[in-house]
Parts: structure tokens; sequence; C-alpha cells
């Protein structure tokens, strides 16, 4: 398995894209409920199987991540060969920028010598998609890249 088998909430979500890659498969509900039975390491191949093509496809077509910590957000731009980085990070401690406050609050203090910010970029050393699914993993979500884009065309990236 390349990535990590979709939850339960992300099967149910994807039902009917189970039901149709079960079916490209040329198996039927009967055979699957059988398998399911009988060849349970068989059933879980082919969740991972399932897994690995939906992760697959949504990396392939991911163009911005954000990470938020207690006093760092992390903003990702991802092309096909690099990975563009923009960290703005609270230089006081109180701030908690997984609040709401904490976000008013760098509203009102970007341009304060209490924030800094930082721009960074390197190419991908290996697999793309197998690089951005560890920055996921690390707490990571995608976006639609609006962050990105206000602090790219503030800081005049």
């Amino acid at each position: 398995m390349k990535y990590s088998r979709l939850t339960k909430e992300q099967f149910e979500e994807m039902h009917q894209e189970f039901i149709n890659f079960l079916v490209s498969q040329q198996i039927d509900k009967k055979e699957w409920d059988e398998i399911k039975e009988k060849k349970p390491q068989v059933a879980d191949q082919e969740l991972d199987v399932f897994s690995d093509l939906i992760w697959e496809g949504v990396l392939t077509k991911a163009k911005f991540l954000e990470h938020y910590s207690k006093n760092h957000i992390f903003l990702f731009s991802c092309n096909e060969t690099r990975i563009d980085t923009i960290v703005i990070k609270s230089l006081k401690q109180d701030v908690d920028f997984l609040s709401q406050k904490g976000l008013q609050w760098l509203s009102d203090a970007i341009f304060t010598d209490e924030v800094e910010v930082k721009y960074g970029a390197k190419d991908f050393e290996g697999d793309r998609n197998t690089e951005l699914f560890g920055i996921i993993q690390q707490g990571a979500i995608l976006s639609e890249g609006t962050l990105y884009g206000e602090f790219k065309e503030m800081l005049k990236l």
C-alpha cells in the first residue's frame, strides 16, 4: 500500500465509487460479500487498492495545502516539480492560531514585529504525491489557496 487506507467514514462517502471499482474488477455484491466472509485478506487488498487509487487522484489534483499549529501557519503551493512555502510565525507565545481569536490577532498584527513571515521553495526530492501525503499525515489539509494567494501578493512574490 502506497498511502493509507481510507477511514470507514471516507468509504461510506465514496460508497458508489467503491461499487464502481468492484464492478470494474468484475466483482458483484454477492461475490463481494463472499470475499469479505471467506477471504478477508483479499477483501483487505481490494480496500487498499481502492484507497491508493483515491489518494493518488486527490494528490495529483492538489495545488494548495495549509497546516495550522498554535504559533505557526504553513501555506504550501505545489506544482509538478516544486513546493513553495510561506511560513507565518507568531513571536508572541500566548497567541493560538488554532482559535478564531488567534486568527483575528494575526489579521490585526500582520505588519508588526510580533509576526514573522518567511518564504521558501524546494524541488520535490522524490515522488510528488508521496511527499504531499507526508505533509497531510503531519496535519496539513487541502485548500483552495486563498490565504496563500493573499500572502503571496502581500509579500510581492
